[in-house]
C-alpha cells in the first residue's frame, strides 16, 4: 500500500472543492480499496463522501424513478417503488456480489467499478487500461470471460456490473454535479468503450460527482426481469445476461428495451432485438429471431467464442419469461 491522505467531505461543497484538486471520491469503497491494494491505482488523496444526503430513492414528477448515488445496493433493490416499477433493476441487484458487499457498496460506486480482467489486476502484465501503451495481454492469453462485443485492438475487458445492464436496458442517465454545475449524461454515453484509449473509461469532468440515476418514466403495464448466467450461483460475475423490460398492450409489443452484459466492454444495449420485437405479437419464433441479431458485430476470440450462442440462448430466454407475464 502506498501512502495517500484521507479526508471527510461534511457537505457537497467541500467534496466538490476536493475533487477538483485532484482528489478521489470512495464510499463503501469496495472495488477501490481493492484496487489500491493491488497497487493498481494509487491516488494521493480519497475524500470520503459518504455522509453527503445522496441516499434517496424517489419517483420523479413524470413517473420515472430517481435513484441517490449513495443508496446501498441493498437498500435499493429492497425498496418499494424500485420493486414495482423496475423489477430489473431490483433482480439486478439481488444477483450482484455477496450480501455482505451489497450490504456496503453504493449504487454510483457499482457503475463506476473497473474490470474484473486478471490482466488490469495483475501489474505486472501489459495492460492500455492500466497503463497506456503497453499492450493487451488479454487478447493472446486466456481470454474466456473477456467481451465479443465493443471489443478494440486495444482492450478486450468486460464490463462487470449487473445494475449497469438494467439501467442500460431502461435508458437511464446519470446526474452529475460538478465545478460549473448540474449535468445529466444518457447511460449509453457515461461508460465509454475502449477504442484507442482504454484507461478513460467514464465521461466524468475534473472533480464531478454522481449525485443520482435516473430511469424514465415507461407506459404500464411495463414487465421486466434481469436473467444472469455464470459459472456458479453464488458470489460470481456473470458469462452472459440479459436485462428485458416489455410494454404489451392489445397483444402487441409497443415498447422493448433490452441490454446485455458479460459481454460487452460497456453494457451492451441491444436496439436490433428491440426493433424486432416493436409492433409484433409475442410468440416462440419471435423471441428466437429477435435473439438472432443479439450479436450483430459480435469478435470473438480464442476462449469465448462460446459467448455468442451463449448470449443468443440468454437473450431468447429472458424474452421468453418477460413474454410470458407481459
Amino acid at each position: 500500500m502506498y501512502p495517500f491522505s484521507f479526508t471527510t467531505a461534511p457537505s457537497t461543497r467541500e467534496a466538490l472543492e476536493a475533487g477538483r484538486r485532484g482528489g478521489r471520491y470512495i464510499a463503501g469503497g469496495t472495488t477501490l480499496v481493492d484496487l489500491m491494494r493491488e497497487t493498481v491505482e494509487r491516488p494521493d488523496t480519497l475524500v470520503d463522501i459518504s455522509r453527503l444526503p445522496l441516499r434517496e430513492v424517489t419517483v420523479t414528477e413524470r413517473g420515472g424513478l430517481r435513484v441517490g448515488a449513495l443508496v446501498t445496493m441493498t437498500d435499493a433493490a429492497a425498496h418499494r417503488k424500485v420493486r414495482t416499477l423496475y423489477p430489473v433493476v431490483a433482480q439486478a441487484l439481488e444477483l450482484s456480489a455477496s450480501a455482505q458487499l451489497r450490504n456496503m457498496a453504493t449504487i454510483g460506486g457499482n457503475i463506476m467499478q473497473r474490470t474484473r480482467c486478471t490482466y488490469f489486476r495483475d501489474v505486472t502484465a501489459a495492460c492500455n487500461k492500466r497503463q497506456p501503451g503497453t499492450g493487451c495481454a488479454a487478447r493472446e492469453g486466456f481470454n474466456r470471460t473477456h467481451a465479443i462485443l465493443g471489443t478494440s485492438d486495444d482492450c478486450v475487458a468486460a464490463h462487470p456490473s449487473d445494475v449497469a445492464v438494467a439501467f442500460a436496458a431502461l435508458e437511464a442517465h446519470v446526474r452529475l454535479l460538478g465545478p460549473d454545475g448540474q449535468r445529466a449524461v444518457p447511460f449509453a454515453d457515461f461508460l465509454l468503450r475502449p477504442g484507442d484509449s482504454p484507461n478513460r473509461e467514464q465521461a466524468l469532468r475534473q472533480g464531478e460527482l454522481i449525485t443520482a440515476v435516473e430511469i424514465p418514466a415507461y407506459p404500464r403495464p411495463l414487465k421486466s426481469g434481469y436473467l444472469k448466467v455464470r459459472d456458479r450461483q453464488s458470489y460470481e460475475f456473470a458469462l452472459t445476461s440479459a436485462a428485458v423490460a416489455l410494454h404489451v398492450r392489445g397483444g402487441v409489443i409497443r415498447e422493448a428495451k433490452v441490454a446485455a452484459g458479460g459481454v460487452g466492454t460497456v453494457p451492451w444495449k441491444l436496439p436490433a432485438v428491440e426493433e424486432v420485437l416493436i409492433g409484433e405479437r409475442p410468440s416462440d419464433r419471435l423471441w428466437a429471431r429477435a435473439a438472432a441479431s443479439a450479436t450483430e458485430g459480435a469478435r470473438p476470440l480464442t476462449h469465448n467464442r462460446f459467448k455468442v450462442e451463449l448470449l443468443q440462448r440468454t437473450v431468447e430466454r429472458q424474452l421468453r419469461i418477460v413474454g410470458d407475464i407481459a
